[in-house]
């Protein structure tokens, strides 16, 4: 170890990252990034390698891995520029496959769109079920996927359906309210509304990749999205960024 290498604080890392300290502390909690250094006040040191292992962590879950399935790839992997290279090839296809999906995506969303009334102000039952058919979108839904999708919204039937539209609609104006007030992302109520959240999603989805899928519809495209809805388009960007918050926190 060199002690001429830079060393971050938490504060520093989190600011040059876009990584909140929260999120730092909770990779720390679970053994996922620990900083290299301690002061003998306790304070943490961040080193290059410290910062090269953040980045493969945050871009494994812009893949749509776990942080379970990111600690045990982590373990099993060398920290060299090998594995490096791997990483931000495998980055980078995903990008572009990120970036056909938007485009396709912003096409059909257009297209949503020219169906919906002249009033300033369309009714919620409108939007939500534009936001449904979005969902179900080929962008990030394979064929297989969709073929599933279909099957479990047959299974539930349109009683239930409507019911899980009006329950969400009930939990987004709960959370709006947490985004506002910069409730931490750990608060047992906040935690326990994207508990509800999940668990009202949980039925449409036949399985893991189902529901990855649909959760980077929503963090990918959550601006899009929000223009479709009947609530403000900065609210509703800021609330799927603080869902996913509280899911990152476990």
């Amino acid at each position: 170890m060199s002690g001429s290498e830079r060393r971050w604080t938490i504060g520093e890392l989190a600011r040059a990252s876009g990584v909140t300290v929260r999120t730092l502390h909770h990779y720390d909690d679970i053994g996922l990034l620990t900083a290299s250094e301690r002061t003998a006040a306790g304070h943490r040191r961040y080193l290059p390698r410290d910062l090269r292992r953040l980045y493969r962590v945050r871009a494994l879950r812009t893949l749509g891995l776990s942080l379970e399935e990111i600690a045990d790839l982590l373990a099993e992997s060398p920290d060299d520029l090998v594995t490096l290279r791997g990483l931000l090839e495998t980055q980078l296809r995903a990008l572009g496959d990120q970036a056909a999906r938007i485009h396709h995506l912003t096409r059909h969303i257009t297209g949503l769109l020219s169906r919906l009334d002249d009033s300033s102000e369309p009714g919620p039952e409108r939007f939500l079920e534009t936001l449904e058919l979005m969902s179900m979108f080929e962008t990030y839904f394979t064929e297989e996927r969709r073929e599933q999708l279909a099957r479990q919204r047959a299974e539930l039937g349109p009683d239930r359906i409507e019911e899980a539209k009006s329950r969400w609609a009930k939990l987004v104006e709960e959370l709006l309210p947490h985004v506002e007030a910069r409730t931490p992302a750990d608060d047992p109520a906040v935690r326990e509304l994207v508990r509800q959240w999940d668990a009202l999603a949980a039925p449409f989805h036949a399985d893991e990749g189902t529901k990855a899928a649909a959760q980077r519809t929503w963090q990918n495209n959550s601006a899009a999205i929000a223009d479709t809805l009947p609530w403000p388009a900065d609210r509703m960007t800021a609330l799927v960024a603080y869902v996913a918050r509280v899911r990152e926190q476990g």
